[in-house]
């Protein structure tokens, strides 16, 4: 018997919270129904996958989308480089996918361009226990939801434990001078750290952004003011070019992929990424050894005092020039409750962290001590626009480089650190002053 797309549509919320992990529905929040436009279809551009199980519980809860309201839902991915400058163009355009995965505040980009979410953000956040702040600010802006906030993406430094003990370290070092003289031992022995210094849209921005924060550096400060040339950028830059000297060579050009492939050739011990690459060692036999091995934490605290990580985000972004905004609503509201983000959370295998507290309740969270670095991931990010606003400016900086590009030129000997600061000054300025 087919379900009539009202009725699955008005009923799949209040289902979906009953049989979640223990989640309880309110009635604080009236639940918003979607009804499909006759004929509607969609099509959705997401992030090629690190995790296989992160694509496979995807398509299989859009699948069952499908066959509850006989919307047809395709799915398209691109490289997570090409995404950003996609997403840029259909916004410009005014064509293209009716939804996009984004990444960080792109949506702060082109705002004018997405349909409000701010009712369906308000009602799911009202009946799953709340957003997490970090990554609720990169999708709202003036309390209107103009992205519907997806995931965080753990980041954590990743290590082959017998490497680390043969050069000297039976524990491994929570500050960054340690792992400075841990990143020296480990190059002495043949079994060298590599972080990317590459345009890598997650891996490049979070050690750059690691980099800076733990030395209390800031690219601005509360009030926007561009504040990157200072002498904690300086000492962070110093730090850098320390640790450039311990890396496996060619580390300037990295994009996201490079490191996990270096590690699990064997070329590399020490790089930083989500659980991704444990993953991959772990389902291919030949990589067995890797996989016992592996270990992971999170970063080295510096200066600074306290932990400071990016990780990445990302937000479903719904573009004004969708012919099928109610049914591309339904889509994102069905994907978002309890029965599918579950699902989409297990498949991911910590992969992807809840953007709502209440799925902090899933299991895989506790499955398996790799996990753990990457459990708190949306409860415990900073956003990149730290310490001022996210918006234009800071959407801009980042998708145009100016942190990773500072480093790179740095430790590679193109310029002065100080020249170096100068010119992410420069360029940051180009956005903060519009």
């Amino acid at each position: 018997m087919r379900i009539r797309r009202r009725d699955f549509l008005a009923a799949s919320a209040a289902v979906a919270g009953a049989a979640g992990l223990g989640i309880r529905p309110s009635l604080a929040q009236a639940e918003p129904t979607y009804t499909p436009e006759s004929g509607a279809s969609l099509r959705l551009l997401r992030w090629t996958p690190f995790v296989k199980g992160d694509e496979e519980a995807w398509i299989a809860n859009t699948k069952k989308f499908t066959e509850a309201t006989g919307v047809e839902v395709r799915i398209d991915k691109e490289s997570w480089e090409d995404i950003r400058p996609k997403a840029a163009v259909a916004a410009n355009v005014g064509s293209g996918p009716d939804l996009i995965m984004c990444w960080f505040d792109d949506a702060h980009q082109y705002p004018d361009k997405l349909v409000d979410l701010t009712e369906l953000g308000n009602y799911l956040g009202n009946k799953y226990d709340g957003w997490y702040d970090g990554v609720k600010g990169y999708a709202t802006r003036d309390d209107k939801f103009i992205a519907m906030p997806l995931t965080a993406i753990g980041n954590a430094v990743v290590y082959r434990d017998t490497h680390v003990k043969a050069a000297g370290f039976n524990e491994f070092p929570n500050d960054t001078a340690g792992f400075l003289e841990l990143c020296k031992a480990m190059k002495a022995k043949g079994t060298p750290a590599g972080f990317p210094h590459g345009k890598a849209v997650g891996d490049g921005n979070n050690y750059a952004h690691w980099l800076l924060w733990s030395h209390n550096g800031m690219m601005v400060d509360e009030g926007g003011k561009v504040t990157i040339n200072s002498p904690e950028t300086l000492a962070s830059i110093n730090y850098a070019r320390e640790l450039y000297a311990t890396f496996i060579p060619g580390t300037e050009s990295w994009q996201d992929v490079n490191n996990n492939r270096a590690f699990l050739a064997g070329q590399v011990s020490l790089i930083a990424n989500g659980v991704s690459v444990y993953y991959t060692a772990k389902n291919d036999p030949k990589l067995a050894e890797i996989a016992k091995d592996i270990r992971t934490t999170n970063f080295p605290i510096g200066p600074v005092g306290k932990s400071v990580e990016l990780c990445q985000t990302s937000s479903l972004l719904l573009f004004k020039h969708s012919k099928y905004p109610e049914a591309a609503k339904a889509y994102i509201k069905f994907m978002m409750e309890a029965d599918q983000m579950n699902a989409w959370i297990q498949g991911s295998s910590a992969y992807c962290c809840q953007p709502l507290k209440a799925f902090a309740k899933n299991p895989i969270w506790t499955s398996d001590p790799i996990h753990a670095p990457y459990a708190r991931a949306s409860e415990k990010l900073r956003p990149n626009g730290y310490a001022g606003p996210l918006g234009y400016a800071s959407a801009a900086t980042m998708a145009d480089y100016v942190l990773v590009d500072m480093y790179a030129a740095a430790v590679t000997g193109q310029m002065s650190p100080e020249d170096a600061m100068k010119e992410a000054e420069r360029r940051a300025n180009r956005y903060y002053r519009v």
